[in-house]
């Protein structure tokens, strides 16, 4: 270990720009075994690893990164995930610039950081090479069921959490795959989805039910879910668009980004998807303009760039460091040739039917708001036109009206429409049904949806307790 002086920071490399702008493929190729060891050697075991401090998860990285270094790559796997339910799914997504690379000592000494989550992806992948990767053996069965609305990343670790302990475990999702986000929210080029699908199918093999197409509020009411299982955990996420209340906003050709990205994922699948199909959101030929700067805008531009449009570019309102999605992604798009318009914000779109441009404002930053970040402020006599056939909102999201969906009015939201809950057992205000992830914290990380369910899981499995132990002292 404490090699950071001798050995230079070094990412596994990416694919030649013009290779990777032609398929979905992910961007970076794999560590070999020898690199892998030799940037986790980087590592300077820390007294007070700032990594994982800032890590969501708590992962113990420093010893698996020392496990790597020694070549002991089946214990170091399972160290990664005694603590992480998807680390192949996090080495590959998270923003580690913001998270533990980024609070990395020797990062912060000018050494560059260790390479932490290709170690992780590395880690994991081997992991599912050699099979080290099993079903979970359930040593205790119990009889309790859990329900769980949403197979997403909180409800997915959340289950196999519950599942270990031995309860029965049933999942509802509305979509034909389970994943959530992670299958039709993020493109091929950041996560294959070969590496989630195997993950939801070891949980079947483990005896979590995972029933698709199914619409909480139609195929089944709340209340109905609620008298079929012991504990109910809501975990839908937030996939509402923001809107932009602009003068031609109800033109032709303006999109969520959602369904932009769902379309694209949908076909890569091998779905047939008709507005895809007749060009409609597919961005082939066409001037895309993406209004956002986060991550979910970067995977907007950067699929538009790979289904071969005539130009892409991306308006947002503040400058470049004051972005809120990754430096990392943010270096990737630009590479691909995405062009940034920034300190910019939309006026007013303009088209006949559909529409054919933009007018567009130029901004300056004021004063810090309360959030301590600088106020976009539109600059007096500066707008201009962009050209468009395609535009793409991606402004964040906000909750579905969950109480309406679900046909269940005494279910109680915040005044944002978040699922209100007990801060410290996660419980709502009905009893028994508690919620994890987006639906309470907002949109968020993947990770931090992981750290929910986990979360989750134990007062889930404290409040069975309590209630199974109630039921054998009435007996």
């Amino acid at each position: 270990m404490l090699k950071f002086v001798k050995i230079g920071q070094q990412n596994p490399p990416k694919r030649e720009v013009a290779d990777r702008k032609d398929d979905f493929n992910e961007i970076y190729n794999e560590f070999i075994q020898e690199k892998a060891g030799e940037q986790a050697s980087r590592c300077s075991q820390c007294g007070v690893p700032f990594c994982q401090v800032h890590c969501p998860l708590s992962n113990n990285i420093p010893d698996w990164l020392k496990l790597t270094a020694e070549g002991r790559l089946k214990e170091a796997y399972e160290l990664a995930q005694s603590t992480n339910n998807m680390p192949e799914v996090c080495g590959r997504i998270c923003p580690q610039d913001r998270l533990c690379e980024g609070n990395c000592v020797i990062e912060q000494s000018g050494h560059g950081t260790v390479t932490i989550g290709s170690v992780e992806k590395y880690i994991t992948d081997t992991a599912w090479k050699e099979g080290w990767v099993k079903p979970i053996k359930v040593k205790n069965e119990k009889k309790q069921s859990v329900g769980i609305i949403g197979a997403g990343p909180a409800g997915l670790a959340a289950a196999e959490q519950l599942r270990k302990l031995g309860y029965q475990i049933t999942i509802y999702d509305r979509y034909d795959r389970a994943g959530g986000l992670l299958i039709y929210g993020i493109p091929n080029f950041k996560l294959e989805k070969y590496v989630v699908e195997r993950r939801t199918e070891i949980l079947e093999k483990s005896g979590i039910k995972i029933i698709q197409n199914f619409e909480v509020g139609k195929d089944a009411s709340l209340e109905q879910l609620r008298e079929k299982h012991d504990a109910i955990l809501i975990a839908t996420g937030v996939y509402k668009a923001r809107e932009i209340d602009l003068p031609g906003k109800d033109l032709a050709n303006i999109f969520p980004a959602m369904e932009f990205l769902t379309a694209s994922n949908k076909k890569g699948l091998g779905d047939k998807v008709k507005l895809f199909d007749n060009g409609t959101l597919n961005a082939e030929g066409k001037n895309v303009v993406v209004i956002g700067g986060g991550d979910t805008a970067m995977d907007c531009v950067r699929t538009s760039i790979r289904q071969n449009a005539k130009s892409v570019k991306c308006l947002y309102r503040r400058d470049k460091e004051n972005m809120p999605g990754s430096a990392r992604e943010v270096k990737n798009a630009e590479e691909e040739g995405v062009e940034f318009v920034w300190l910019s914000s939309p006026k007013e779109f303009i088209g006949k039917n559909k529409v054919e441009s933009l007018v567009v404002d130029k901004i300056n930053l004021g004063e810090p708001d309360e959030t301590g970040r600088r106020k976009p402020e539109i600059k007096a006599n500066s707008e201009f036109n962009i050209q468009a056939d395609l535009v793409i909102k991606s402004l964040g999201f906000d909750p579905e009206n969950l109480p309406k969906l679900f046909n269940s009015n005494d279910l109680q939201v915040t005044k944002w429409g978040t699922l209100k809950v007990d801060f410290d057992t996660m419980e709502s205000n009905l009893k028994g049904v508690f919620a994890a992830g987006d639906i309470v914290r907002g949109a968020s990380l993947v990770v931090w949806a992981i750290r929910d369910g986990r979360d989750v899981a134990e007062s889930i499995r404290t409040f069975l307790e309590n209630k199974e132990f109630k039921s054998t002292k009435v007996a």
